[in-house]
């Protein structure tokens, strides 16, 4: 068992003085406020829930900086990014993928982020013709040597496109075939041990309506309802999605996806960018989450989500460093909201049931992501995970700030985030603020990158 004595806690009713929090087997077993510390107690300045980072391409962190310099043509979108991400994937083989997803994880739990959903569609190991486990292997070790939480989201991909038979030969990694994939769920959920389960689940997801056809995405939804497991896809983050939505199946894609799967809780809708205003209205009535990523969105020139709208309808929403050209839950939201400021010249948009932006974003975040990786209770309550993140009381950044604005104070002040601590499932994983397995991790993926960039200029 461990205890821990907090100055300031942030509890589902607010911030408490002197919170004792005490653990065990991983889970938190009392939250008491008003408690003395006693002798055993480690001691806190501030506790908090860690954030859920719901969607991760963990590999991309090897490609984060060398897309940025302007093509011959001067037209660079998504679609010309894309090229490159495949260079990327086509270099990467289980080791490396554990080398660069280790440290990608590494980063996550220094910036506040607890648990992440790896929507995984690279399952092909150098050379083999088939679906195997070492690519997920690989992102499993990761995990568990960074002390990350982990919801493994195998992704289905099919096609290159809406209505073509197959997919591009740089895809083809990617594209197992449905019978194959569903194969590698069933293995994959099969065979988790009672040790991995601690830290360790599994959900499914396909990855586009234009790389999935409608029986295949019926198959993997199926399974998803049929297990009570999340069900993730991408859906409209580029407006020639929609377009090819529209002249496919005569339906935006939110609408089309809407009418044609059983969309519910245990689903998490990523981007969602370009809805118009009834699928914004039907998307938030479905109780799915949608997953933002204003970094990686804006770094692609995705465009901007309909938050205002959204949020006004009840929608439910979390946040993923996808790409991971920036891996820091706070600047996701701080840059959520700054996206809606400059499009609509007004300020504090995100405050439909708190006046305070840090805070509505913070705890929306807080309970979105928990729903799109299937953990409950979230928050520091009874029985929830102990995954905890501990700050210094008196950093800059929060000198001054009370329990009114201290969550403002961390979402719009872009300085160094003070964490102290982080625990997950009961065991320290960042020491005054410094990865467990900072040497190792950072000099290992150092080689790869270099081994990557070289590869990338032969």
């Amino acid at each position: 068992m461990k205890s821990i004595h907090a100055k300031k806690a942030l509890l589902p009713t607010g911030w408490a003085d002197d919170v004792r929090i005490l653990t065990e087997q991983g889970r938190m077993t009392a939250i008491t406020p008003e408690q003395a510390p006693a002798r055993e107690d480690w001691q806190a300045d501030c506790v908090m829930p860690g954030l859920a980072n719901a969607h991760s391409h963990a590999f991309q962190r090897g490609l984060a900086g060398r897309t940025e310099q302007r093509s011959p043509s001067g037209q660079d979108t998504f679609w010309t990014w894309r090229e490159r991400m495949y260079e990327l994937a086509n270099a990467i083989d289980p080791e490396r993928l554990r080398v660069i997803a280790r440290q990608a994880y590494a980063e996550m739990l220094c910036a506040g982020y607890t648990s992440v959903a790896e929507f995984h569609y690279l399952h092909r190991s150098p050379g083999s013709d088939g679906v195997d486990t070492a690519m997920f292997k690989a992102i499993r070790k990761a995990a568990a040597d960074a002390g990350i939480r982990l919801c493994y989201v195998p992704v289905l991909y099919e096609r290159s496109g809406f209505g073509s038979d197959g997919p591009a030969p740089e895809q083809a990694r990617f594209a197992p075939g449905v019978d194959a994939f569903m194969q590698h769920v069933d293995t994959v959920a099969d065979g988790i041990d009672d040790d991995s389960k601690a830290l360790l689940t599994i959900g499914i997801g396909a990855h586009s309506i234009r790389a999935v056809t409608a029986e295949s995405l019926a198959v993997v939804a199926a399974w998803a309802n049929a297990n009570r497991r999340p069900m993730h896809i991408h859906i409209a983050e580029q407006q020639r999605e929609v377009d090819q939505a529209l002249a496919f199946y005569n339906r935006r894609p939110v609408r089309w996806l809407l009418e044609h799967c059983d969309v519910g809780e245990n689903w998490c809708l990523v981007h969602a960018t370009h809805m118009d205003a009834d699928e914004v209205e039907a998307a938030a009535a479905s109780g799915a989450v949608v997953c933002l990523c204003p970094s990686t969105e804006a770094n692609l020139g995705d465009g901007l989500f309909a938050l205002r709208d959204y949020l006004e309808h009840d929608g439910r929403i979390a946040i993923g460093s996808d790409s991971h050209i920036s891996i820091n839950p706070f600047e996701e939201l701080r840059w959520l909201e700054y996206g809606q400021r400059l499009v609509t010249r007004t300020r504090n948009v995100a405050t439909v049931r708190d006046a305070h932006s840090g805070r509505e974003l913070y705890e929306r975040a807080l309970e979105g992501g928990a729903q799109a990786l299937g953990v409950s209770p979230p928050g520091l309550v009874e029985r929830a995970h102990a995954d905890l993140v501990c700050l210094y009381g008196e950093d800059p950044m929060l000198a001054g700030h009370d329990d009114r604005t201290r969550l403002d104070a961390l979402v719009f002040s872009g300085y160094r985030f003070p964490v102290e601590r982080v625990m997950v499932g009961g065991r320290w994983v960042v020491k005054a603020g410094e990865h467990r397995r900072a040497g190792d991790t950072r000099g290992a993926f150092a080689s790869a990158a270099r081994a990557l960039a070289g590869a990338a200029r032969a």
